[in-house]
């Protein structure tokens, strides 16, 4: 039986550089995901972000191959759930699609429970990061307020 995987694709009217810049600028990246957070984008750099609520993110950058791939590891450091800082990686995969972009964030090593909320999660956020990357503004993330995971 294999480990538990959430898979989570968007097409994003904007090209793969400039969607890239979101997961490699702390400045774009909490314009759709987080409050706050440290980044050091660079493979074997660590990263926490105030995610929702009480809850923080935090990992390390395992590649970062531009404009075409980003990994990190994720868990929890508070709040959220029990999924230790590091314990699960996440993928993400930029595709070049005309003018636009194909992205694909493939979330690995969650425990069976953490399936359903992260995917929630991803869906909440890859939604936001479509209105930003395209030039949008999603407006004020309700969940930094709420007890989302």
């Amino acid at each position: 039986m294999s480990d538990p995987v959430v898979t989570v694709e968007r097409r994003i009217a904007a090209r793969p550089e400039t969607v890239f810049s979101f997961f490699t600028d702390r400045d774009r990246w909490l314009s759709w995901m987080g409050r706050d957070g440290d980044f050091a984008f660079v493979p074997g750099g660590a990263y926490r972000t105030h995610v929702a609520a009480a809850n923080h993110a935090a990992g390390h950058f395992v590649e970062i191959d531009p404009p075409k791939r980003v990994v990190f590891t994720w868990g929890w450091e508070s709040g959220g759930m029990p999924l230790p800082p590091g314990s699960s990686t996440v993928e993400i995969t930029l595709e070049p699609e005309g003018e636009g972009t194909f992205v694909r964030l493939v979330h690995r090593d969650l425990p069976p429970e953490a399936c359903v909320p992260h995917h929630e999660g991803w869906v909440h956020y890859l939604d936001r990061l479509v209105v930003r990357a395209e030039g949008g503004d999603p407006g004020v993330d309700s969940w930094l307020e709420s007890t989302h995971v």
